[in-house]
């Protein structure tokens, strides 16, 4: 990737000089950049990745939440901009995370019932339910066992599949089209819109046959908020769904095996582990999913951020992995600690595009280390990191394969 950097501090517009790695972190491995703790240590810094217009960076804690925060700073604004992103494609118009509120508010209003705290827990005995039967199949298979094809990622995919109303049969469909939206460079761009194609009319098929027989899932509420309420548009609609698909899933799927992975190579931490939500926490805090950027907001007018002057119409990238780094807000943060204090990491975003299916991932990965190292005694790598398939070309990180053993 032709990540760029420049320590400029003059006029945004100004061309970057001085070409240098662009501190992202490398799917091989699971820790941010270090150059992150030197940036956050100094005013932000002008930077361009592979695609789009330049931008700052923001790499300290609280710079990042005004980011995400700060109604200053816009979404919608990227409307019609080259805004600056990792993969070819530019998220289409009507994406709930290209929205600003009330247009925002009025589309995360239609799903939130679904993922409230009483909704969630109400899931939870059938999502322990699933994580059993999965762990029966790998004690009956034996050990070696891929831990992503056999529980990270069919455990997710079968929530989401019941919750969402999509047939699982259909997964490895939508498993390549969710690949396809998060490559930046595993797929080429006509394979990407081929599979964005593909994914719109399947999930307009479904739309279409809930019209016909609706069922008490999450698209069948949707088709009546459309159809009864007229709440949101047909491209909404579409988009929504297919949104909550792809989310509802990914994430979860590769943060299994990258917290089983941490917590296997931290032994005296997963020996003290006594708390599994708490624990649940400091790994979301700890372990980074993404490369290293968060999607760009806009400035709305000129202000000062992190020591310099971001002018009305720029894009800031706010980086997620180096906020929940940062030593001034989470003391010995480079340190993995399952009994920290906790502080309230960015994990999950902040502010109105706060993840919305955050209570689900939460009690799924609850219930994913709480049955993996309870019922898996000994959990350990088969053959250690030389039995990882690490993704590649893809803006999430973690193992495609992951031979674990037991006792």
């Amino acid at each position: 990737m032709a990540y760029v950097w420049s320590g400029r501090m003059e006029d945004a517009m100004t061309t970057v000089d001085a070409p240098r790695s662009y501190p992202a972190a490398i799917p091989e491995r699971l820790d941010p950049d270090p150059a992150l703790a030197d940036l956050r240590a100094q005013p932000m810094i002008r930077v361009r990745l592979p695609y789009g217009e330049p931008a700052w960076l923001a790499t300290r804690y609280e710079d990042v939440k005004t980011v995400l925060g700060d109604p200053r700073f816009s979404r919608a604004a990227a409307a019609g901009r080259d805004e600056p992103r990792i993969r070819p494609m530019i998220p289409p118009p009507g994406n709930i995370l290209g929205l600003d509120p009330p247009d925002h508010s009025r589309l995360r209003r239609l799903v939130t019932k679904a993922f409230t705290m009483r909704r969630i827990e109400q899931l939870r005995p059938r999502v322990q339910e699933l994580a059993d039967e999965l762990v029966d199949g790998m004690l009956k298979a034996g050990p070696p066992s891929d831990l992503v094809a056999g529980f990270a990622l069919p455990l997710p995919v079968a929530v989401i599949c019941e919750l969402l109303g999509v047939p699982y049969e259909d997964r490895g469909d939508f498993r390549y089209w969710s690949d396809a939206f998060m490559s930046t460079t595993r797929y080429p761009a006509d394979e990407v819109a081929s599979c964005a194609r593909a994914m719109n009319g399947y999930m307009a098929g479904l739309i279409r046959q809930r019209r016909a027989e609706p069922r008490d899932d999450l698209i069948s509420a949707l088709v009546e908020a459309r159809d009864e309420h007229d709440k949101l548009s047909e491209d909404e609609m579409l988009s929504l769904a297919q949104a909550i698909l792809v989310a509802g899933h990914e994430t979860t799927a590769s943060q299994i095996p990258n917290f089983v992975y941490t917590l296997i190579h931290h032994p005296a931490q997963l020996a003290a582990m006594d708390d599994i939500p708490r624990a649940v926490e400091e790994l979301m805090r700890f372990v980074p999913l993404g490369l290293g950027t968060g999607i760009p907001r806009y400035a709305l007018e000129d202000l000062e951020l992190g020591g310099v002057l971001v002018r009305a119409g720029e894009p800031v990238l706010p980086s997620i992995p180096s906020a929940n780094r940062d030593s001034a807000v989470f003391p010995g943060a480079d340190e993995l600690d399952l009994h920290r204090d906790q502080g309230s990491h960015v994990g999950f975003g902040h502010g109105a595009h706060h993840c919305l299916g955050a209570p689900l991932a939460r009690m799924e990965l609850q219930v994913a280390i709480g049955t993996l190292f309870g019922r898996l005694p000994g959990l350990r790598l088969a053959e250690g990191d030389a039995g990882i398939d690490w993704k590649a070309g893809l803006s999430t990180r973690g193992p495609e394969r992951m031979l674990v053993a037991w006792d």
